[in-house]
């Protein structure tokens, strides 16, 4: 019986993932404890010592084992820009395009009030405070074009242009290599008014 329930205690923790369901969340713990015992115990090593190690960057949010983060205490990046983004996980993404130097400020969630989230929840006054040390010169808006990351940037964009912060947003438009066809209307209008000179 104890058994049953430590199986069951496994796969209830797995379904914390995101998109993780009850069907995905068995295959995965029946894989790993009939064929992959070993990786099973990787994972649970791995995952006691990210929860013991990693933190928030005292100046941008993002995860770290220190105090502060390497990109924020990496003198060759451009501390005039600061990207704001929702989570690490944006700010990964941005990072590995290799197209921005400069800072980060990672909110950890966006406004959505449905969900109990509002601005000082998702550390706007933290944000205003950066920005507006005298070194920021742009502020640009990473946030996700979803209508909880449209809101997001909105009341970000009316908090910093208050304290004269000149504000950026992140171009919308179709993806490299993609076809008109194909691309949803919603980014083809988006396209077409952020449109720029060839």
């Amino acid at each position: 019986m104890a058994a049953v329930s430590a199986l069951d205690g496994l796969i209830h923790a797995l379904r914390r993932l995101p998109g993780v369901g009850v069907k995905s969340a068995s295959r995965m713990a029946y894989h790993l404890l009939q064929h992959d015992r070993e990786g099973a115990e990787l994972l649970s090593q791995a995952l006691h010592e990210a929860v013991g190690q990693v933190r928030h960057c005292e100046l941008c949010h993002t995860f770290t084992t220190q105090s502060i983060c390497e990109t924020c205490l990496d003198d060759s990046r451009d501390n005039s820009r600061l990207c704001v983004v929702e989570t690490p996980a944006d700010q990964s993404a941005i990072e590995r395009t290799a197209a921005f130097k400069g800072l980060y400020f990672v909110l950890m969630g966006r406004i959505s009030p449905l969900d109990g989230f509002g601005p000082k929840d998702i550390g706007l006054e933290k944000l205003i405070d950066r920005a507006s040390d005298g070194v920021v010169s742009e502020v640009i808006l990473a946030t996700n074009f979803t209508a909880e990351g449209e809101a997001t940037a909105h009341v970000l964009t009316e908090a910093l242009k208050k304290r004269g912060v000149q504000v950026t947003r992140l171009a919308r438009g179709v993806p490299v290599g993609s076809e008109l066809e194909y691309v949803d209307l919603g980014t083809i209008a988006h396209a077409m008014v952020d449109r720029r000179h060839a």
